[in-house]
């Protein structure tokens, strides 16, 4: 697998990457919601890269479990940023 999986979390929040270290570091929900966006989003990738074979269902159902994950996910880091202010 590439280095270069799209979407992952340190290029999705570039300027937060410190702040998500930490936030991995500190918070265990965080961390397991993290975890799972790192492992949802590397089988988007791997179906679009057509390195996986998944029906079209399946690969939906993955993308909007990602995207309910980066929500959930962008929801942290907004709060973590401002009580950091």
């Amino acid at each position: 697998m590439s280095q270069h999986t799209p979407n992952e979390l340190t290029t999705v929040f570039k300027r937060d990457r410190e702040l998500i270290t930490r936030l991995k570091a500190e918070n265990a929900h965080f961390a397991r919601r993290a975890d799972e966006y790192h492992e949802v989003n590397r089988q988007v990738h791997r179906i679009e890269a057509e390195t996986e074979a998944a029906s079209d269902e399946r690969t939906e159902q993955l993308k909007k479990q990602r995207l309910a994950l980066l929500d959930e996910i962008s929801a942290i880091v907004t709060r973590a940023r401002a009580d950091a202010a």
